[in-house]
């Protein structure tokens, strides 16, 4: 299959073109993905994606969009206008979260800490009545997830064994385990989510 080569536009590097090779390079880094892997997905040569990860070729929104799905990451985390100040690096403003909606599922989540910390990652979470994560079965992921029920009840089950937490609960389990998390009733459920290490 011929790759997408024609769909680059060669013009100066931009600031703007320098911030998203890093945020591509962070992400595929996070995702513990290959060069190979993310452009074979993408469709397009591993000498394209390393110019644009390195700010020096400017892709068009169709290569941009192969690359984010390739990444499993919304390509809108890129256009993102967060507004940034001396401690951009460690503080992330309420208004300046990255955000997924995931649609279908009833679910809402925001990125509460910096892209910089790869360790670990903090998440917001808001589940709609009938919302939920679908079921994941268990994996070799390394790593743990803790978070924290705000408000409403949640539904956990992790590696079979299920249970609901009200507001002021929390949970910890290792990221290996099966796990499935869904609304309870008929208010929105809202938690704060921890992984280890980040996974978006």
């Amino acid at each position: 299959m011929a790759k997408a080569q024609g769909a680059l536009r060669r013009e100066p590097p931009t600031d703007d073109t320098a911030s998203i090779g890093m945020k591509l390079r962070l992400r595929r880094t996070i995702r513990s993905m290959s060069l190979q892997e993310v452009a074979t997905t993408a469709d397009i040569s591993i000498g394209l994606l390393s110019e644009i990860e390195r700010g020096i070729a400017t892709p068009t929104l169709k290569v941009l969009r192969g690359i984010c799905q390739a990444l499993d990451m919304p390509i809108g985390w890129l256009f993102s206008e967060a507004e940034t100040d001396e401690a951009d690096h460690v503080v992330v403003r309420r208004n300046s979260r990255r955000r997924m909606n995931l649609g279908p599922s009833g679910m809402l989540k925001e990125l509460m800490t910096p892209d910089t910390v790869q360790d670990l990652q903090m998440m917001r979470i808001v589940i709609e009545p009938e919302g939920t994560s679908g079921e994941k079965p268990t994996t070799e992921q390394p790593g743990a997830k803790c978070g924290m029920v705000v408000s409403g009840k949640l539904g956990l089950r992790v590696d079979g064994r299920e249970c609901t937490l009200e507001a002021g609960d929390s949970f910890a389990f290792k990221a290996s385990a099966s796990l499935q998390f869904w609304c309870v009733g008929e208010r929105p459920v809202e938690l704060i989510w921890v992984v280890t290490p980040a996974m978006y």
